[in-house]
């Protein structure tokens, strides 16, 4: 096993930019390849380590952001799959920034599916790639420096980890209730 860590250590250094140039471009071919965000946030820990991994992953997770943003904007019919799966998923449901950003740090939760929240919550491409930036700081973060330590995890502590984020969704989306004013029917 030390013999493929240096093997694969001496590669990356050979690569020189190129290395971290494809690292990204796997970012934004991730969702053609079905790889769920956290194995390639993951690898890339592996691979550059902690700090490099991490902004190669904010880069490319921002990018994809950026050309999923414009995919669905050029093919309405690509956007009405995804606001199908959305309403099938979801209902007419609304979220607010913040619970969509708790759900970008849960791996089970489809990466597009938030995106098309932020598109729905923002007034502009500007305002749109703000959060979405924001938005995958946090996952780059937590994956890259904890993807090992995660997959090492004793099943009760993933599960104790998993509550307390699904705990602190519930009371934002509480406190989201309580900010919504009731609309009033016409009888």
């Amino acid at each position: 096993m030390m013999e493929v860590e240096q093997w694969i250590e001496g590669l990356i250094e050979q690569a020189g930019w190129f290395g971290p140039a494809l690292f990204i471009l796997l970012h934004l071919v991730r969702p053609f390849l079905f790889l769920p965000v956290v194995v390639v946030c993951v690898a890339g820990g592996y691979l550059f380590g902690f700090v490099q991994g991490t902004i190669y992953s904010i880069i490319g997770l921002s990018l994809m952001g950026a050309v999923f943003y414009k995919i669905v904007n050029w093919f309405p019919s690509v956007r009405e799959r995804i606001l199908s799966v959305k309403r099938k998923v979801a209902g007419e449901r609304k979220m607010t920034v913040g619970q969509v950003m708790i759900l970008r740090v849960m791996p089970f939760v489809h990466f597009h599916l938030l995106s098309i929240y932020l598109m729905d919550m923002t007034k502009s491409y500007r305002e749109y790639m703000q959060y979405s930036i924001l938005g995958v700081i946090a996952p780059a973060l937590l994956y890259t420096a904890f993807g090992k330590a995660i997959e090492e995890m004793p099943w009760y502590v993933s599960m104790t980890f998993l509550f307390m984020l699904l705990l602190l969704y519930a009371l934002l989306e509480h406190r989201n209730k309580k900010r919504t004013p009731k609309s009033s029917k016409m009888c």
